[in-house]
């Protein structure tokens, strides 16, 4: 599937990036944001990236968003079960 967004010519100028790299990172916004609403997994969001899930968990720190976003009572529960 394609999904077509209209940007004004101007915003990758403004973003200090070229069109190519804009468009990089606007599917790894796109796909670390699903990633992280829970509505897709890790696996997935890297493929929508275009690239691998490693590549993808090491690159979600730039966009703000947590590899692991447990909450303080689910990592209570890991570490007692550790």
């Amino acid at each position: 599937m394609q999904i077509l967004v209209e940007v004004p010519s101007n915003v990758p100028d403004a973003t200090q990036r070229s069109p190519q790299e804009f468009a990089r990172e606007a599917k790894m916004a796109m796909a670390a944001k699903l990633y992280e609403m829970k509505r897709i997994s890790s696996g997935m969001a890297a493929a929508m990236a275009g690239m691998g899930r490693v590549e993808f968990l090491g690159e979600l720190h730039l966009y703000g968003v947590p590899v692991i976003d447990l909450s303080d009572a689910d990592l209570e529960n890991d570490v007692a079960s550790a």
